[in-house]
């Protein structure tokens, strides 16, 4: 009981903290999974591409993308770029772009082997003839993918896509080591200043519960939608 009345009195003292978390975590996930989703759809092209060279080097950035740590990844944007004189920009009137960019430029790389992946799955689920069919009635290859075989694809993909989001959302916390002031952050500055560790990230697991719930729920709606409409 004292816990939980600890939890109450943290969240209306500090709420501002959780608050701006809060934000900026969905903030990085909603870029994250917008950029990831147009590249990730590109890069599954390529990956799919009856042109070698382009297969190859979607097959070789998939590959090592998903075998490498995202926390590298981002190291490597954040520390490493600027050591070989490339810098990410500052804004004025955007506080901390640098880092924001940072974090989400890693995240958007990293989402975008793991989107071409599931879009790819999805796209060679969808029966074959379909764009047999397509091809037959005069439709372009270009045209069949984008007319035909997309639409039915992202009945497929979207449950997967929807735990990418999840996912994501998750995974933001590791920006936190740059200096980003998402959730986790925030939440270890209130924990500086309250030394009530165990009650701190309580709330932060509360906070991304609520979040990726809602999410999940979100996605299982809009795929109930989708396939009530078929």
């Amino acid at each position: 009981m004292e816990f939980i009345e600890t939890i109450g009195k943290l969240v209306v003292r500090y709420h501002s903290f959780f608050e701006e978390g809060i934000v900026n975590t969905l903030i990085i996930a909603a870029f994250t999974v917008f950029f990831g989703t147009i590249f990730g759809t590109l890069m599954s092209s390529m990956r799919m591409s009856k042109i070698l060279p382009l297969k190859w080097l979607a097959v070789a950035y998939i590959e090592f993308i998903r075998g490498t740590p995202l926390m590298v990844q981002l190291m490597f944007i954040f520390y490493g770029l600027p050591m070989v004189g490339f810098t990410l920009p500052d804004i004025s009137w955007i506080p901390n772009f640098s880092r924001f960019s940072a974090g989400i430029i890693a995240m958007s790389i990293n989402s975008c082997a793991y989107v071409a992946e599931i879009i790819r799955s999805g796209v060679q689920a969808v029966d074959v003839g379909q764009m047999e069919a397509a091809r037959s009635v005069g439709f372009s290859h270009g045209q069949a993918m984008r007319l035909v075989v997309l639409p039915q694809a992202i009945k497929n993909i979207l449950p997967a896509l929807g735990n990418e989001f999840v996912t994501v959302i998750k995974e933001s916390s590791i920006v936190s080591v740059i200096g980003l002031a998402d959730l986790m952050f925030r939440t270890n500055d209130v924990i500086a200043l309250t030394y009530k560790s165990l009650a701190c990230l309580a709330i932060a697991a509360l906070c991304y519960f609520a979040m990726t719930f809602t999410g999940g729920r979100l996605i299982d709606l809009a795929e109930r939608k989708m396939n009530h409409g078929k």
